[in-house]
């Protein structure tokens, strides 16, 4: 895994903008709101789950470490994971960014 195949998901997904990284956090967002985030001194990209539960269940399973800086609902999905793990969770965290913007926005990206 590597920040080349998280940009390629995320740059899949409609609406998706990776921020600029000379002057923002180098990270992916949607209607303004970020979904993905890289750092520096991290092998992995930082995503929203839904709740502070699922959270501290990825993270109790060994799917995810705790994501730095960020909320307890988001975790750190380490570069050297599954695939399709890796997929998965970006995607969860889009999708849960999205159903959060105004209707208005949804509307200009696909979304329902």
């Amino acid at each position: 895994m590597s920040r080349a195949l998280v940009n390629s998901i995320c740059a899949a997904m409609p609406g998706a903008t990776a921020a600029d990284h000379t002057t923002e956090l180098d990270s992916w967002k949607v209607g303004g709101k970020i979904f993905a985030c890289f750092g520096e001194r991290i092998d992995g990209v930082c995503t929203k789950t839904d709740s502070i539960e699922t959270a501290q269940m990825l993270i109790n399973a060994g799917a995810a470490s705790k994501a730095p800086y960020f909320h307890k609902s988001w975790v750190l999905v380490s570069f050297d994971s599954d695939a399709d793990e890796l997929r998965h969770r970006l995607k969860s965290s889009y999708d849960i960014i999205v159903k959060g913007l105004p209707k208005k926005v949804q509307a200009t990206l696909g979304q329902s």
